[in-house]
């Protein structure tokens, strides 16, 4: 079982799923088929079956689900595209209010690029990073504020659901940006967005995609990272998806510091295995990390104490971004006083799901998935972090001139923590972005 949070459980099934030749561009969509209506209706009432049967509150907090099903059902019926039938479907799930159960629709041989990242920054949304020679790089720049997006504001209650149907339900083939710049500027912004035709997934490691695109072999590039500053380690950790191996060489090179700084901000949580292993390195006794509540009794989560025990002040920075795994492991180091935690609110995306892989059709086999949560994650403190997430010791987060400039002040502070010195300019350029290759949505 693993927490998983939308972000990584829908990247992971995207990457199997590559091979579906069932959906197109925006640019080259059309009004939904009779085979694809019936191809939805099928998904529908498997995704529908799934969630009454594994759902880990029999009571689905209330909500009445068969009436949700006849009511979605009808809206189905009516769907003028494929993608507004995924988002029938989606919206039967949002009733739930639960951000590890989502529906996972049929993946695109289109990867589209938006060209940019934004990021919540307290309660407002941010551009954070745009890409060399695209559209967003040529209107959009680092700390500019979303005062809009196609018409909608952007708040931290509906981002992941605006996210979620940007870039899975019906990726879009342009976004308007109303945006306000760190001077005062207010710009309307209308981006393109790139399509790349996608051939066949070849392989897959864990933690680690490969495939085949117009004749290269390409590698997934969101890696686990470390710098040392003087007597502080710092180190990028971007999942709970990798091998304890990954964890151990990184604690390896902890060896003779009197500090180290976790950097779980952007983290969307992963295994729960890797995430007891991590914090292994942190206990001196074993520590109760989480107690399941669902329909069938589940031992509890437990962190045991392993070799190489680290000695010295340990600091964890999270963000906005920081989901799942991430958040229970900034929650026991706040509650096992293991350290000291920094930053913004983290996403409080924190239940345990399973995902049920389906295929429906019958000569063109397309692959679907849908997320269920199987059990509540019960804190030692009695509480949940579902829609809470963890509150940081040391609030703080950039400004838009800090993010403009390309300065990390929360990096900077977490390191100062930790008993070493680097200025905020100087932690910005520690970890640079990472643009993938053209393959996979950003």
């Amino acid at each position: 079982m693993r927490p998983f949070s939308a972000a990584l459980a829908i990247s992971i099934f995207l990457s199997l799923a590559l091979a579906a030749q069932t959906r197109k561009p925006a640019a080259a969509r059309n009004a939904i088929t009779g085979y694809q209506r019936q191809l939805a209706q099928e998904i529908f009432a498997q995704v529908e079956k799934t969630v009454l049967k594994r759902y880990y509150d029999p009571d689905y907090h209330g909500v009445n689900m068969k009436a949700r099903y006849a009511v979605y059902s009808r809206e189905l019926a009516a769907a003028p595209t494929l993608g507004r039938a995924f988002r029938d479907i989606a919206a039967y799930l949002a009733g739930l209010r639960d951000t590890h159960t989502f529906f996972i629709p049929p993946a695109p041989t289109w990867g589209f690029f938006y060209g940019f990242r934004m990021r919540m920054i307290g309660d407002r949304a941010f551009i954070t990073a745009v890409r060399p020679g695209t559209d967003a790089a040529k209107l959009l720049r680092p700390g500019d504020e979303i005062l809009g997006l196609n018409g909608y504001g952007v708040t931290r209650g509906d981002y992941p659901d605006l996210t979620y149907d940007i870039y899975q339900l019906e990726p879009q083939g342009g976004l308007a940006f109303k945006v306000l710049d760190p001077g005062g500027q207010v710009r309307q912004v209308t981006l393109r967005t790139k399509f790349v035709q996608h051939s066949r997934l070849i392989e897959m490691e864990t933690g680690v995609f490969r495939y085949q695109m117009e004749g290269e072999q390409l590698t997934h590039l969101d890696r686990s990272r470390v710098r040392r500053e003087g007597n502080v380690l710092i180190w990028k950790l971007p999942d709970f998806i990798r091998s304890e191996s990954d964890l151990d060489k990184a604690m390896g090179q902890a060896h003779g510091c009197t500090g180290l700084v976790l950097d779980l901000r952007g983290n969307p949580g992963g295994e729960i295995r890797l995430l007891k292993y991590l914090l292994g390195f942190f206990v001196s006794h074993k520590v109760t990390v989480a107690t399941p509540k669902g329909r069938h009794h589940q031992d509890p989560v437990e962190a045991d104490p392993h070799g190489g025990h680290f000695p010295g002040k340990l600091v964890v920075l999270v963000d906005s971004g920081s989901a799942s795994a991430s958040e229970l492991f900034a929650r026991t180091v706040q509650l096992d006083h293991l350290g000291t935690v920094v930053g913004d609110r983290s996403a409080g995306a924190v239940m345990e799901a399973q995902f049920y892989a389906y295929n429906a059709g019958l000569n063109d086999i397309v692959p679907y998935g849908v997320s269920v949560t199987g059990e509540d994650l019960i804190m030692p403190d009695g509480h949940s972090l579902e829609h809470t997430g963890v509150t940081p010791d040391v609030l703080l987060v950039p400004t838009a001139a800090d993010m403009a400039a390309g300065r990390d002040p929360v990096l900077a502070r977490a390191v100062a923590l930790a008993g070493g010195s680097i200025t905020p300019a100087a932690a910005g350029k520690l970890f640079p972005m990472i643009w993938n290759p053209y393959r996979l949505d950003e």
